[in-house]
């Protein structure tokens, strides 16, 4: 099922597909629901299926067009448009925010390595952001270091606009992948040494408090003044969160004040089809926006790059690599957000690629900078 971001479909044929929700095959017809995730609001398309003549070649109808463009979503309150700068550090680690977990989604399928969960929180307009920032999470209980004092606080992107996932102004999201650790020698998991803040999250339920702070950061901010720029984002795994809110606000949201026309390109790197994080909502602007949004995928478990090794985000970068510094040179902005180890191999590639062209890096980098079109944030 490619059209993964269509609404119900009724299958009267027996399959396999790892992408559906039940991971399991079909002997009879079954409603497949692709709109069910709380994160996900686009109109539902009918699809209908008749019985076939021959059983391996069903035939699926379609009662409306496949290339039904959605209308874009009205947000309020518009005030959150008039601040001129973003807000910062509203809540601090002494004087915390308590906001309320709305819901908790897991997004990977079963042959995903590792659990990722989209975690709405309900922050009642509170704590407002922008696309770009993140919020720092304190989770329950004592640091282990520091007997009666609160744990330190871990910072996570925010997977939303700054109107959240309701549209109203009162929500954030963020995009959490549950840190569990094996023992090298019994590859037993130890739950000592698990991740506390992560599973504190991805184990939450709707009604739960937590306590966070911020918002924080500038370096992944949305520059908003050229509405035909060129931005191209470079994430792996959860990193592919703030994206997430960019995309959203320029594709999904009828924002008076950003009517975007430039070009967006999102390059995702993740080990295979199961770990893909939001592709419903990517795959959707795909086919809405083919000329204002492209979209590349890297499986390092399931590709080849061109020198039959894994296929990482660097070698996706490499493959288009004229195009991207040609985009650079006309002033694009490029974004990288994900595990601190991508880096190198990034840089590497795109020193080589430089190198090939007969350019600097260090130079082309220090002007990447000097002119704010270079944003990284690690971790």
């Amino acid at each position: 099922m490619a059209a993964a971001h269509l609404g119900v479909a009724s299958i009267t044929t027996p399959l396999h597909n790892d992408s559906l929700p039940h991971k399991s095959s079909f002997l009879k017809t079954q409603k497949v629901n692709f709109c069910d995730k709380p994160w996900a609001h686009f109109s539902p398309l009918e699809l209908k299926s008749k019985t076939s003549p021959s059983r391996n070649q069903p035939i699926v109808c379609m009662s409306v067009p496949q290339n039904v463009k959605a209308a874009k979503v009205t947000v309020s309150p518009l005030d959150l448009e008039d601040a001129k700068e973003p807000p910062l550090n509203l809540y601090k680690p002494k004087e915390p925010y308590t906001a309320t977990i709305v819901s908790v989604e897991r997004l990977v399928g079963p042959k995903a390595p590792g659990e990722t969960c989209h975690i709405v929180i309900n922050h009642g307009g509170n704590v407002p952001y922008w696309e770009g920032q993140s919020y720092g999470v304190i989770p329950p209980g004592e640091n282990p270091k520091k007997p009666g004092a609160p744990h330190n606080v871990r910072l996570y992107s925010i997977a939303s606009t700054r109107y959240g996932d309701s549209f109203d102004g009162k929500t954030a999201s963020l995009c959490v992948r549950r840190a569990v650790y094996y023992d090298p020698e019994t590859g037993k998991e130890d739950p000592s040494k698990n991740g506390v803040c992560s599973n504190f999250l991805c184990d939450s339920k709707p009604g739960d408090k937590i306590k966070i702070t911020g918002p924080s950061g500038k370096i992944m901010l949305l520059p908003e003044d050229d509405p035909n720029a060129t931005h191209i984002m470079i994430g792996t795994g959860t990193g592919v969160a703030p994206f997430r809110g960019y995309l959203r606000r320029m594709f999904m949201e009828s924002v008076p004040t950003y009517k975007f026309n430039g070009l967006a390109w999102l390059f995702l790197g993740v080990a295979n089809s199961d770990s893909l994080l939001y592709d419903e909502e990517f795959s959707k602007y795909l086919a809405d926006h083919p000329d204002n949004f492209r979209y590349d995928r890297a499986l390092s478990r399931e590709q080849k790059n061109k020198n039959g090794g894994k296929m990482y985000v660097q070698d996706k970068i490499e493959e288009y690599s004229d195009e991207i510094f040609k985009m650079l040179d006309k002033g694009a902005h490029i974004y990288f957000c994900g595990l601190k180890g991508m880096m190198p191999g990034i840089q590497e590639t795109l020193k080589r690629v430089a190198v090939e062209r007969g350019e600097s890096w260090d130079e082309k980098l220090s002007q990447l900078k000097k002119n704010k079109q270079w944003h990284v944030e690690v971790y």
